[in-house]
């Protein structure tokens, strides 16, 4: 049974979502269809991007995903559909697709060209839900398309790194629901340029020097939970998707606030690594014999 997957910015009041499933039903009434979210910001293709990221590798393979934002086509937004890690992506060629093509090579990439056997005003509903049909029956994409091998980046995606790696600065791209603010920053872009040195995360006029592992690291579980105020400290995790993220433990905008709110930081925001340089001794000078090394009492 073929698993066709949901990502748009329709939200849940209008008729959108609702008609693209009817319409993926009426032509294959066995096929599953998954909702992953409906309420990505209008037109934000940097959030649909880290979305659609983090969740497709928890489908099996083959699974094909529709991703409705920004899709109306003109001369400058063709509408692309790529295999990728045994998965499929319908989308419009806005850069939703180049944060995942950035660590994985797409496998082929086609540009649709079905239009002039489809009048539309809504490509989701009357385009990708044809090409998605198609796929699930096990159609090939060069039947729906024609090869290209190039898709449009998203601006500004990357982070900066300054010529002599002291410092990244990077940028807000998603706040989570919990108002935690996502990062571009991967772990292992973090951890290239670290080189194990100490660092400061500045976010605002906010400093941290540690990452934790998980968001309960910050609790002092020794203090008896009645002594404890841990609700809406902030910290900095790499969350699940691997990215630097800046939260507020147990977060909740309507009392103890949250990373967005508390800090002020909204999507594009400037978050900035600086790098401590390890201390070096002087060359020539000898330890006193009387000095003793950390290692003579290891």
């Amino acid at each position: 049974m073929a698993i066709i997957t949901l990502t748009t910015d329709f939200g849940e009041k209008d008729h959108f979502a609702g008609a693209t499933k009817g319409a993926i039903y009426s032509e294959l009434p066995d096929v599953k269809i998954v909702d992953i979210s409906h309420s990505v910001s209008p037109f934000n293709i940097p959030e649909a991007a880290y979305i659609i990221q983090n969740a497709y590798n928890s489908f099996p393979k083959g699974t094909i995903h529709i991703i409705g934002i920004d899709a109306e086509i003109n001369p400058e937004n063709k509408h692309i559909a790529i295999k990728l890690d045994d998965h499929y992506f319908i989308c419009a060629n806005n850069g939703i697709m180049s944060m995942i093509c950035s660590e994985i090579a797409p496998e082929k990439i086609v540009e649709i060209n079905i239009h002039d056997k489809i009048q539309t005003s809504f490509p989701v509903l009357d385009v990708f839900v044809k090409v998605a049909c198609h796929i699930a029956r096990g159609g090939t994409l060069e039947v729906i398309g024609k090869n290209i091998t190039e898709i449009k980046p998203i601006k500004n995606i990357a982070p900066y790194v300054n010529e002599d790696k002291t410092q990244i600065i990077g940028s807000v791209i998603y706040i989570d629901n919990y108002g935690n603010v996502v990062t571009n920053i991967k772990q292992s872009f973090f951890e290239t340029i670290q080189k194990g040195r100490p660092f400061e995360i500045s976010a605002r006029n906010y400093t941290f020097k540690k990452i934790h592992e998980k968001y309960s690291d910050i609790v002092n579980f020794d203090i008896p939970e009645s002594k404890r105020n841990d609700e809406g400290r902030k910290l900095v995790v790499f969350n699940s998707g691997n990215f630097l993220e800046i939260a507020v433990y147990k977060s909740n905008s309507a009392t103890v606030g949250s990373a967005s709110t508390l800090l002020g930081l909204g999507v594009m925001d400037a978050v900035s690594i600086k790098f401590i340089p390890k201390p070096v001794m002087p060359q020539g000078i000898e330890v006193p014999s009387n000095v003793h090394k950390v290692s003579d009492f290891e």
